[in-house]
Parts: C-alpha cells; structure tokens; sequence
C-alpha cells in the first residue's frame, strides 16, 4: 500500500509520543493523512 507523503511524520511523531491521537485527527482534516491511516497509526476508525 502506498502511503501518503506525510504518512511516515505523522507515525514517527505519534510514536514517540510526541502527538496526541487528537494531532493526528488534525493531520486527517488538513489533508496531510487519511482516515485509513489514521486507523493504521492510532489503532482506532477516525471520527471527524
């Protein structure tokens, strides 16, 4: 699967706990990610 260009930042920063599940929303709203990654990185269905 392809990701998006930002995908890798946001996981790196949610990972290290850098970022909050509620910045990784954020990312979601602003384009950066998708909810389907969002769902891959947080480990629950995006609710925007």
């Amino acid at each position: 699967m392809t990701h998006s260009k930002k995908y890798e930042s946001v996981k790196k920063y949610y990972d290290l706990r850098m970022w909050s599940k509620e910045t990784v929303a954020k990312a979601v709203s602003k384009g950066w990610i998708t909810a389907d990654e969002y769902k891959e990185i947080v480990g629950e269905t995006y609710v925007g």
